[in-house]
């Protein structure tokens, strides 16, 4: 993809769109939402915040201290964790630009090496297993120290055979709810929000492709600091923009190897979609009954960690 590329973003979703994943009645279903992220961090979630301010196409509302987020070309999922236009919070405020980034795995070609470079990134934490590890290595930027939080816990990411796009669906969902009752999976993530709350300079987190494994620590964040949920989607959603033509070449390939057939059973695990996120969310509600209950006791994180990355996270 070209540097010069330009992403948009996907069309405007409400708070109603998520209400139609519920049995509940709409109203009933948006009010249960918005109260699993009420208190994420020890603020409340105001109802009435529809819409978003989510663009990939602009730098329009960037903080004067922050430069413009690259796009690269050899890391095309990689992006600020605050938006390209700062996301707004439901308390009135805005997300800093310039923090936390998120990618998929950092295959730096030499210009997008530089690019990177003029980011001042302290830190990157790689959230792959080693075998993948092994297998793509990352080319780090300039002056960052680099640390494994393997949050599957496995010595490699092994997707089972599935032979039906509904079996591929599940074994995303499940590697989604995986996310928050796994031992492996909470010890990581665990540590990773209290490196990025204590770490100093810009961070980076990333996994293989940066959708999933990175996607769901990046809606950590996003409800931290009090984003709300339908711009959380929104964020999570955008792996598929920023991923296309990765996508399409994953695509093409499953179609030489097994025609048609095959390219549809497994396009579910090639990208993303809301019910992966919302089966996270779900599994937290059934698990914690609050995101912050989950942050503290599935996480064990500290209200203190909590309210840093809060404070890191919002101007």
């Amino acid at each position: 993809m070209p540097a010069t590329a330009k992403i948009c973003s996907p069309s405007r979703r409400s708070a109603s769109t998520f209400a139609r994943t519920s049995q509940l009645p709409a109203g009933k279903a948006a009010a249960s939402r918005r109260s699993f992220l009420k208190r994420s961090a020890g603020v409340l979630l105001i109802s009435g915040m529809g819409g978003s301010l989510l663009s990939a196409c602009g730098g329009g509302n960037l903080s004067d201290d922050s430069p413009a987020t690259p796009r690269l070309a050899s890391v095309d999922n990689f992006r600020d964790v605050a938006g390209a236009a700062p996301y707004p919070t439901v308390d009135g405020r805005q997300m800093r630009r310039g923090v936390f980034y998120r990618a998929n795995a950092l295959t730096l070609d030499t210009a997008d090496h530089a690019a990177i470079d003029r980011l001042g990134i302290a830190s990157v934490y790689d959230l792959r297993t080693p075998e993948e590890s092994a297998r793509t290595a990352d080319s780090l930027p300039g002056g960052a120290t680099t640390r494994t939080l393997n949050v599957l816990g496995t010595a490699d990411f092994v997707v089972p055979a599935v032979d039906t796009a509904a079996a591929a669906v599940a074994f995303m969902e499940t590697q989604a709810r995986g996310y928050v009752t796994g031992a492996a999976q909470r010890a990581a993530y665990g540590a990773l929000l209290t490196s990025l709350a204590d770490g100093p300079g810009a961070q980076l987190f990333h996994s293989s492709a940066g959708k999933d494994r990175a996607g769901w620590i990046a809606a950590l964040l996003l409800s931290i600091a009090n984003v709300p949920l339908d711009v959380i989607m929104q964020d999570y959603l955008l792996s598929n923009v920023y991923l296309a033509l990765w996508i399409k070449a994953q695509t093409d390939t499953l179609r030489q190897q097994g025609g048609d057939a095959a390219a549809s059973v497994h396009a579910p695990l090639l990208s993303v979609q809301e019910n992966y996120l919302q089966a996270g969310f779900d599994q937290v509600k059934a698990s914690y009954g609050t995101m912050a209950s989950y942050l503290t006791q599935g996480l064990g994180i500290s209200q203190a960690t909590i309210n840093t990355l809060h404070s890191r996270l919002v101007v």
